[in-house]
């Protein structure tokens, strides 16, 4: 009689813990499939930028597969996450940084998700022993988020006596001695990221994430347009928008002077928006409604 006791006070504790794996399992893949969603509708605010979706979705699956792996008992290894952004200005970089730190966040692999960006200022101090401890500091401030540099091949301009070569060794410390407590991303022109990276042999292996931010195509540039018209709750006439378009791809082609991708259509969108405003008052439209959320071609 003890023996079966025993024998069925054993098959309830297995039944017990199969129906609690059974239930760990359904929560994870719950999370799983609501995070992948967020996930997605997050990327889908990016425009363009395919190679950086693609790098979101393999960490995220990997971030996952890890999860189900360690529930397993199987070994995981860890994966420094590090990264190169490459491009002209306006093209995403900033954007897709701040997005990464709310996506690691959800995720569990950074614990606060916040966003520090900084330039060389910020890490350069004029005196010996200065900048190391600026570069600490905010390394410290990054901690559990993204430490965002722009411009980073600015750090390398000045010689051998510089202090900027101090701040990247000091970087280049903070990465190793904190590998998962921050995600560092140094950001730049493409051209001179590659140059700064030659200089030093040891950094491109630790910034084994090195992504291109190719510029804008007119499509592309419009379609950035209309959505920032949606956030604000404008619209456009077909004339003001056909005028816009035919102004970007003049200014797209031009040779003349540097074009801003994505800042120039928030600003030319920012500046329509206050040409509206002064146009509504001098015609008296204050109160019609229709006349306070559309630009005209006047607007442009």
């Amino acid at each position: 009689m003890t023996m079966i006791s025993s024998q069925q006070g054993r098959s309830r504790i297995r039944v017990r813990l199969k129906e609690k794996e059974k239930r760990e399992t359904a929560t994870l893949e719950t999370d799983h499939h609501y995070l992948l969603q967020k996930a997605e509708k997050e990327l889908e605010k990016l425009i363009g930028v395919e190679n950086v979706k693609t790098m979101v979705r393999e960490i995220y699956a990997w971030i996952h597969i890890n999860r189900c792996r360690e529930k397993h008992q199987l070994k995981t290894v860890e994966q420094s996450m590090h990264m190169i952004f490459k491009g002209s200005p306006g093209t995403g970089k900033t954007t897709a940084a701040r997005l990464l730190g709310r996506l690691f966040k959800d995720l569990g692999f950074l614990q606060k998700g916040h966003f520090i960006e900084a330039e060389r200022a910020d890490l350069v101090g004029e005196y010996i022993g200065q900048t190391a401890q600026k570069t600490r500091e905010l390394v410290q401030k990054a901690s559990g988020g993204i430490l965002f540099i722009d411009e980073a091949y600015a750090l390398a301009r000045g010689g051998e006596k510089d202090f900027g070569k101090e701040a990247v060794d000091t970087l280049v410390k903070a990465m190793e001695d904190h590998k998962q407590s921050f995600i560092l991303i140094l950001a730049g022109y493409s051209r001179e990221m590659d140059a700064f990276l030659d200089l030093n042999p040891g950094l491109p292996s630790r910034f084994p994430l090195q992504l291109e931010f190719p510029d804008f195509s007119v499509q592309q540039l419009m379609r950035i347009a209309e959505h920032l018209l949606v956030e604000r709750e404008y619209i456009w006439t077909e004339r003001a928008k056909t005028k816009f378009e035919q102004t970007l791809q003049q200014r797209k082609s031009s040779v003349r002077e540097p074009f801003s991708n994505g800042r120039y259509i928030r600003n030319t969108i920012e500046q329509a928006i206050r040409q509206h405003a002064v146009r509504t008052m001098r015609e008296h439209n204050e109160h019609d409604v229709d006349a306070l959320k559309t630009l005209s071609d006047r607007d442009f």
